[in-house]
């Protein structure tokens, strides 16, 4: 049976990962941590990690990408997509007003990870702006403080497995600012699964491009070679090299297979420009439609 480690129980992480698996039986190892996440799988205590790595709402998770690009070389093995459904969550009888009915007035503090509060920010000032909004290393874990602290006005914005989790209620469903909230997830690994969830419809190449220093044009260049021979780009980000300031290095989606002819070609060419290529996954890639559709 696989190990997968993944942030604490109740979390999103724990809702995508059991919709990937899809029964399939795996032992889960949850932490506070992203960066224990990450370390598990380095350190061979698990098979897998589960990392939450871009956000329809917040874009990229800085801090999980800087880790899976310079803390770690584990190679991408599968991405999904799964929404981000939030609500809030908390001891319904401490709410209620004499009439019976729940009085958001009385909420003085709501806890969450940053990420998600800022998925809520329109139901937050409509029906809570008086609550202190306090940061918690994750959904999971600002439940279980609201958990640990009856009586105090606290409530927490999370899942609803979080919720049935801590045996709390849930004070308001799908609480996030938009309908189409989706996280991308990525399974990290030494090894390919040895079952996949579907049938693969899509493969995707992560790369990592640095350029070379003082080459006027080079970035048009590089995105000319995918560009003649056709090949689509899904993202594209630059992020910081951590070496100086004013380095850079680009993370690019290509819609291919590492093993695509035009693919290799391609890397070839842009290493041929003095560029530094690395390749950080060739994997397959699920829609959350497809995950949730009959194998036909």
């Amino acid at each position: 049976m696989k190990r997968i480690a993944l942030l604490p129980e109740g979390s999103v992480s724990h809702e995508a990962v059991a919709q990937l698996l899809g029964g399939e039986p795996a032992e889960l190892v949850y932490h506070k941590l992203i960066s224990d996440v990450f370390l598990s799988t380095v350190h061979g205590k698990t098979d897998y990690s589960v990392i939450p790595i871009e956000n329809t709402i917040e874009g990229s998770v800085s801090l999980h990408m800087d880790w899976l690009v310079n803390e770690v070389d584990i190679p991408m093995q599968v991405e999904w997509v799964y929404p981000s459904i939030q609500n809030l969550v908390g001891d319904r009888e401490e709410f209620l007003a004499e009439s019976g009915e729940l009085d958001f007035a009385r909420i003085q503090k709501i806890l969450s990870h940053p990420v998600a509060t800022a998925q809520c920010q329109q139901f937050i000032r409509k029906h809570m702006p008086q609550a202190e909004l306090v940061n918690a290393g994750s959904t999971t874990e600002a439940i279980g403080i609201v958990k640990s602290n009856p009586g105090q006005g606290l409530a927490a914005i999370g899942t609803k497995l979080g919720a049935a989790t801590h045996k709390l209620d849930v004070l308001a469903e799908r609480v996030t600012d938009h309908d189409n909230n989706y996280t991308r997830f990525i399974l990290i690994g030494k090894e390919a699964l040895d079952q996949l969830p579907k049938p693969v419809k899509q493969m995707k190449t992560s790369i990592l491009v640095t350029l070379p220093e003082d080459f006027a044009g080079a970035l048009h260049q590089v995105l000319a070679a995918f560009a003649w021979r056709r090949l689509n780009l899904s993202r594209i980000e630059s992020r910081p090299t951590k070496k100086k300031l004013g380095s850079y290095y680009f993370y690019i989606d290509v819609l291919e297979s590492v093993e695509s002819v035009l693919l290799t070609a391609a890397i070839g060419e842009i290493e041929a420009l003095g560029c530094q290529v690395r390749v950080l996954g060739s994997y397959p890639s699920y829609t959350y439609q497809e995950l949730i559709s009959e194998v036909l």
